[in-house]
């Protein structure tokens, strides 16, 4: 009796084992993932719009909605930063749009657009971390890309400090870009950001 249960622990041993080292090279492959170096994001906080770029060439404009306090990134203000930052983290893969996100943990409510007197995070979060003195905050502040329910007031300041977007926009962002892409905020116009830039006649400005 002592025999078999002493070798169906090793058994059992051996399949823990097994299932710790599937963990740690699960682990190992993530944390490998090349940046995404191949796409770009230039958000304009003067037009309120938002670039998207592949390989230096106008995939998509997007309208969004920056701060209503203004610009900057000091600890604990409502500001959106300015300058070079990068998408650290993407959250909320397939989950549908207008589910709401506390924490960045799913509440397990979906809120449609404009529902009045809410105006939770929702539908995904692309959060992003300063790569310069100017918004080396950014990433302690929480600023994200995200979904609003607060539709109607894209393209005008109207967020925190993050860059909002409507559901369906920041879901289509979200399946282009990857961690490590490189966000730039400017107070200019896209055509002054984007070295030739030009309005797209056939592409869909969304």
């Amino acid at each position: 009796m002592r025999i078999h249960e002493c070798s169906q622990c090793g058994r059992d041993g051996a399949i823990r084992r097994r299932y710790h080292l599937l963990l740690l090279v699960a682990f190992f492959i993530a944390s490998c993932a090349a940046p995404d170096t191949r796409h770009q994001i230039v958000i304009s906080t003067r037009e309120q719009k938002l670039a998207v770029l592949d390989r230096g060439n106008l995939m998509a404009i997007y309208p969004v909605s920056t701060s209503k306090f203004g610009l900057g990134d000091w600890p604990g203000s409502r500001y959106t930063p300015l300058g070079q930052l990068e998408i650290a983290k993407k959250i909320g893969d397939n989950v549908p749009p207008g589910t709401v996100f506390k924490d960045r943990r799913r509440t397990g409510e979906i809120v449609l657009p404009d529902s009045p007197g809410r105006d939770p995070i929702v539908t995904r979060i692309l959060w992003l971390r300063g790569l310069e003195p100017q918004n080396a905050n950014a990433f302690t502040r929480d600023i994200y890309i995200h979904g609003t329910p607060e539709e109607r007031l894209i393209g005008t300041p109207a967020s925190y400090g993050c860059i909002r977007m409507r559901s369906s926009d920041i879901i289509s962002l979200y399946d282009i870009v990857g961690v490590g892409a490189v966000v730039s905020i400017v107070n200019t116009s896209l055509a002054s950001a984007i070295p030739g830039f030009v309005t797209p006649g056939t592409l869909a400005i969304r």
